[in-house]
């Protein structure tokens, strides 16, 4: 269970859709004046390296970040994204990347709150360590407060504690690893419980889009839960290996999702496909609704 550690994959495409979507919805919250809370049940170390260690081992950044960060035609929300990035790579060369934790901390304002939670000890530690580094490079004083918490601990069971949040208003990002399949079933146990705790919360959840029962059956899962709609995007950068071995494509499922999004993603995802895409099966999906029984649009690539 903890043998799981994200820096093997830190920047690949999976990556750049997730931070994309959760960049986005924290901008939509920020629209407004009122403070927003971010929960992350599975927030990883927080930034990993990509010139050593873990992540340069198969160097999946290549498939990801990499293809974006020179490019000179990226569509504004592509942008903003990169230039979250490159707000830890001061220098021009891409040699770290930015977990959801940083993407989140990078976007959020000093009145938002972020509470992390990791259950794997040594990325924890780590986690706690990078935020530690960066609020020195910041000048950042205690009087941050409580803006940042870091729970070494099962983000499944810590998320029950914290809603409502005190604002009323948040994001809830779920990233497991998906190591067992226990996983798939805890995504939904879990949301259907927030739902009923925090029913007018962002939920945002990523998932692998594998050749398993589990992976395939999860997104209409979602979709039969009780919110206020739903939109579901997957993208694919190559045609899947005929042994299974992989990750070709993956998705992320958003619950109680701002309007403006679907709008958005239609217009970004041709650009991704176009960009990551490596071969012919290349493609993306983007479907929404508001029910499991009223699909209020759906187009698929």
């Amino acid at each position: 269970m903890l043998s799981y550690r994200h820096a093997f994959h830190a920047g690949n495409h999976a990556d750049v859709l997730k931070h994309l979507v959760t960049i986005q919805l924290l901008d939509y919250l920020g629209q407004k004046d009122t403070a927003y809370t971010v929960i992350d049940t599975h927030a990883g170390a927080g930034v990993y390296a990509l010139d050593g260690g873990y992540a340069s081992k198969n160097a999946e950044f290549e498939t990801g970040i990499s293809r974006l960060w020179s490019r000179k035609d990226l569509p504004p929300a592509l942008a903003e994204y990169v230039n979250v990035v490159r707000k830890l790579n001061p220098d021009g060369k891409l040699r770290f990347y930015p977990g959801s934790p940083y993407c989140a901390d990078i976007t959020m304002r000093e009145q938002d709150r972020l509470r992390l939670f990791e259950l794997h000890p040594s990325d924890s530690k780590i986690l706690t360590d990078n935020f530690r580094k960066l609020d020195a490079q910041r000048a950042r004083s205690n009087s941050r407060g409580k803006r940042v918490m870091i729970t070494q601990g099962d983000g499944f069971l810590g998320l029950k504690a914290l809603l409502p949040p005190p604002s009323r208003r948040g994001l809830v990002l779920i990233d497991p690893p998906y190591e067992v399949k226990d996983d798939y079933r805890l995504v939904k146990n879990t949301l259907e419980d927030a739902l009923l705790r925090f029913s007018t919360g962002t939920y945002a959840v990523w998932y692998p889009v594998l050749n398993r029962m589990e992976s395939r059956q999860m997104p209409d899962k979602l979709k039969r839960l009780k919110a206020n709609g739903w939109l579901n995007v997957t993208l694919t950068v190559k045609t899947p290996s005929p042994d299974g071995f992989g990750l070709h494509s993956s998705g992320m499922f958003v619950l109680n999702p701002p309007w403006t999004l679907e709008p958005l993603l239609k217009e970004l995802m041709p650009y991704l496909v176009k960009t990551l895409g490596t071969d012919s099966g290349a493609g993306f999906t983007l479907e929404s609704g508001a029910t499991a029984a009223v699909n209020t649009g759906t187009r698929r690539v």
